[in-house]
């Protein structure tokens, strides 16, 4: 009989222990999922607030039409606050480049390498002098290309450096043709 009661005892115990821990393990449960709610919640602003402002991402490309550049004409815009050369190179100018010989080049890069296939005419160049950023000026210098009056660079109609202090071509930006007429530069 004392076993039976004790039995009794253990089994009502052992019932309350588990309505106490199914209790628990729901309230845990729930304030996890409450939790998690909340952190999502609050992470989405700051996420968002990395993102770059629709100015900046405007900012980030640049859409020239190409139709109003006439043959031998040089056209700057601006591209992340930098002037890009965009150029109609005449027929003259694309052959005088290609003949270049390049062991005669301080940085050696053929002109087919710095336009694209298909579009020898179009010269897309930064217009920012590689010795110390100086802007050069165009259909200058002993080399038909452009002239930097600040220290004597001289580069070629490809935009490679010819003479002066200058170590580097004029570098080309990340450009692609979206029609005929129409380029996107970065």
């Amino acid at each position: 009989m004392v076993d039976n009661k004790q039995n009794k005892i253990n089994s009502e115990k052992n019932s309350d222990d588990k309505d106490k821990s199914s209790r628990r393990d729901f309230f845990v449960m729930s304030a996890v999922a409450v939790a998690s709610v909340g952190a999502v919640a609050a992470t989405i602003p700051i996420l968002t607030s990395l993102k770059p402002d629709k100015g900046v991402l405007a900012a980030g490309s640049t859409e020239v039409d190409l139709s109003n550049i006439k043959k031998g004409e040089t056209h700057t815009v601006m591209w992340r606050g930098k002037p890009i050369f965009v150029t109609n190179r005449t027929e003259e100018e694309i052959k005088e480049a290609e003949d270049v010989n390049l062991s005669e080049l301080r940085d050696p890069q053929g002109d087919k390498d710095r336009v694209k296939a298909g579009k020898a005419q179009w010269l897309i160049t930064i217009g920012i002098c590689t010795h110390l950023g100086c802007v050069p000026i165009g259909n200058k210098g002993e080399f038909g290309g452009w002239f930097c009056p600040c220290h004597g660079s001289h580069y070629d109609s490809s935009g490679r450096i010819r003479k002066g202090p200058a170590p580097k071509n004029l570098a080309i930006p990340p450009y692609e043709f979206i029609s005929d007429t129409k380029i996107r530069i970065g």
